[in-house]
C-alpha cells in the first residue's frame, strides 16, 4: 500500500514511522511511505505558502496553488485518483473501523494543514474525505497523519505477524481488550489469574470475551451499544447495569 503525505514538515514523519513494525513493514516493501515537501511547490523565493485570510482574522491560511502542485506531482502518472484525506479537527472522528475501510485502499494521499488551516477552494478540489483524531486542536494535521498511517498500516496483510496480532486487540470487535498477563506467575503479591494457568482453551477463551465486556462497561460504556453482542452477553450487561444502580 502506498501513502503520500503532503505536509510542510517531512522530517517529523521520519523518527515515527522509520521504526518498529512500519519501519520493517517499509523495509519488507508491504508498505510504501513518500512525504513531500508542500514548499517545494512555493512560488516566491522566499518558498513561503502561506497568507493573511480575506474577511480578516487571526493567523495564516496556507495557499491552494502550493498544496494543489504539491497533490499534482503524485497524481501526474497515475491512471487513477487516490483516496485523498485532509486531517482536521472538523473531520469525522478517527475509529478503528475507519482504520480497518482504508487499509482496503491501494493509495492514500494525507494532506497536513498547518496555520489557521488551509484554502478552502483546494479542499474542495482534491480532498474526499476529513478525518479527526477527536475533539481537539494540534499545532499542525502532523502527529495525526502519523497516528492514520500507523492504525491503517498494521491492518495490511503482512504487516503483523498474523490477524490474530491485531483481531483481539480494544476496539477491533467494538470493545475494549481482556487484561494482559506474563511472567512472572506472581508478582507484588498478585497472581495471574487461575483460568489463565489451567491449559483449557475454551474456558480461556470465554474468560477472554467476558472480561473484555466488562472492561468496556467499567471503562468505555458508550462502546458497548456498537458491539455485536450476544443475547447471553446483552442480559449479562443489564445486570451490569443493575447492580451499578443499587
Amino acid at each position: 500500500m502506498r501513502f503520500d503525505i503532503l505536509t510542510l514538515f517531512p522530517e517529523m514523519f521520519e523518527a515515527v514511522l522509520n521504526n518498529s513494525i512500519i519501519g520493517r513493514a517499509q523495509a519488507k516493501g508491504i508498505i510504501d511511505l513518500q512525504y513531500i515537501q508542500i514548499r517545494d511547490f512555493a512560488y516566491n523565493k522566499h518558498r513561503k505558502v502561506d497568507d493573511y485570510p480575506y474577511g480578516g482574522g487571526a493567523g495564516m491560511v496556507m495557499q491552494a496553488e502550493p498544496i494543489f502542485q504539491a497533490y499534482e506531482s503524485v497524481c501526474r502518472n497515475l491512471d487513477y485518483k487516490p483516496k485523498t484525506i485532509y486531517l482536521s479537527p472538523q473531520g469525522k472522528v478517527f475509529r478503528q473501523s475507519t482504520a480497518k475501510r482504508l487499509a482496503k485502499e491501494k493509495h492514500l494521499i494525507l494532506l497536513c494543514g498547518h496555520y489557521e488551516g488551509v484554502d478552502q477552494r483546494v479542499l474542495d478540489e482534491i480532498v474526499d474525505a476529513e478525518i479527526s483524531l477527536g475533539d481537539f486542536v494540534l499545532t499542525g494535521g502532523e502527529i495525526a497523519a502519523m497516528a492514520v498511517v500507523d492504525a491503517v498500516a498494521r491492518m495490511i496483510p503482512g504487516v503483523l505477524k498474523s490477524a490474530e496480532a491485531f483481531s483481539e486487540e480494544s476496539h477491533f470487535h467494538g470493545l475494549l481488550e481482556y487484561p494482559q498477563y506474563t511472567r512472572p506467575e506472581i508478582w507484588h503479591g498478585k497472581s495471574v489469574p487461575e483460568i489463565l494457568l489451567s491449559g483449557h482453551h475454551k474456558n480461556i477463551e470465554a474468560w477472554k470475551r467476558e472480561t473484555a465486556i466488562r472492561t468496556t462497561f467499567q471503562k468505555r460504556k458508550g462502546m458497548l451499544g456498537r458491539a455485536s453482542l450476544s443475547d447471553e452477553e446483552k442480559k449479562m450487561v443489564n445486570e451490569l447495569k443493575k447492580t451499578q444502580n443499587m
